[in-house]
C-alpha cells in the first residue's frame, strides 16, 4: 500500500483486528454517486469479498448492506449509541438545502454530526466529502459543502482525515484505516490528507516527465508527449496515481493518454467554501516560521 516495509507488522496486526471484528466501521453517504464505494470493491491488496466479510467489520453501508427500512435505521442508531467506530463519510453535505439528503427521516447533516461525536476518527472519502466536489460546483442549488467544513461549523473536533479522489483509490482508504487502527492518525499534509498517498505531485512521478523536460508537448489527444498544454493538472495535484495504477493495477489517467483532471485536490469541480484549508495552511506556515 505504499506505507513502507516497516509497517508490515502493524498492517498484519491491523488486519487481524479488523478480521476479529474489533474495529467497527460505520459508512454514511451524503451527496455522492457511490463511486468511492464502487472503487473499494475493486481493491486489489485485499479482494472485495474477503475485505467485506473477513477484514472490515462493516457495521453498516447504505449501498452494500442488506438491511432496509426500520431494520437499517435501528442498526445505524445502535452503532452510533455504542460509539468507538471509525466513521467513513462519502459525499457532500447539502447545507443550503438540508432536506435534499436524508436517511430514515433524519437529515444527513444531523446524522453526520450525531455519528461524528461518537467516532474514534472520521475519514472523509472522495472529493465530494473532502472538498465538496461536483455537488458543490459553482451555482449548485443545494449549497453543498465538504464534510470537514460542515463539522467544523458545528463545533465537532473529532480527528478527521481527508482521502480525496474521484473516486478514492481503494489503497488510499485501506492504508489510512489500518494506520489509524494500529499507529494512530497518519502524518497529514496541510489539507488533512495522508502524506503516504498525497505527499508528492503527480507531475514529479509522471511517466511523461521526460517529455515535459524536453518541451515535447502533445498538441492533440492520442499524441505522444507531455499533456500539460492539453490541460493536465498533474503539476498542481498531490496523489500517487502515476505509480499506483487503478482498476486492479491496470492503468491510470496519464498512462492511458488522458490529462490529469486534479480530482485529488481542492480545485476539482468545487467552488465551495474551503477556507478551512487556507487557515490550516497559514497555521502550518506559522508553526514552521516559529
Amino acid at each position: 500500500m505504499g506505507l513502507g516495509a516497516g509497517m508490515i507488522p502493524q498492517l498484519a496486526a491491523a488486519a487481524e483486528e479488523l478480521a476479529a471484528g474489533h474495529a467497527p466501521v460505520l459508512w454514511l453517504q451524503g451527496q455522492s454517486c457511490s463511486g468511492c464505494s464502487i472503487s473499494l470493491l475493486d481493491a486489489e491488496s485485499i479482494r472485495p469479498v474477503k475485505l467485506l466479510t473477513s477484514y472490515i467489520n462493516l457495521s453498516f453501508h447504505q449501498t452494500l448492506s442488506t438491511a432496509t427500512g426500520e431494520a437499517a435505521v435501528a442498526t445505524v442508531n445502535k452503532i452510533i449509541a455504542a460509539g468507538g467506530y471509525i466513521l467513513i463519510a462519502e459525499g457532500a453535505v447539502p447545507a443550503g438545502m438540508p432536506k435534499a439528503c436524508s436517511f430514515g427521516g433524519e437529515l444527513f447533516g444531523d446524522q453526520l454530526v450525531r455519528a461524528a461525536k461518537g467516532a474514534k476518527a472520521i475519514i472523509a472519502i472522495g472529493s465530494c466529502a473532502a472538498f465538496g466536489g461536483i455537488p458543490a460546483a459553482e451555482n449548485n442549488p443545494t449549497g453543498a459543502v465538504s464534510v470537514p467544513q460542515y463539522l467544523k461549523d458545528k463545533g465537532i473536533t473529532t480527528p478527521t482525515i481527508l482521502t480525496p479522489g474521484c473516486p478514492c483509490h481503494p489503497d488510499w482508504l485501506l492504508g489510512t484505516v489500518t494506520h489509524a487502527l494500529k499507529v494512530g492518525i497518519p502524518p497529514l499534509d496541510f489539507m488533512g490528507r495522508p502524506k503516504a498517498f498525497y505527499g508528492r505531485l503527480i507531475h514529479d512521478q509522471c511517466p511523461r516527465f521526460a517529455d515535459y523536460e524536453r518541451e515535447h508537448f502533445a498538441k492533440t489527444f492520442g499524441e505522444d508527449g507531455c499533456l500539460f498544454k492539453l490541460g493536465c493538472l498533474g503539476p498542481i495535484t498531490h496523489t500517487d496515481c502515476s505509480v499506483r495504477p487503478w482498476n486492479g493495477g491496470v492503468n491510470s489517467c496519464i498512462r492511458a493518454g488522458a490529462p490529469c483532471i486534479g480530482c485529488g485536490g481542492e480545485q476539482f469541480a468545487a467552488q465551495a467554501d474551503v477556507s478551512f484549508i487556507t487557515k490550516k495552511r497559514a497555521a502550518e506556515k506559522s508553526d514552521k516560521t516559529a
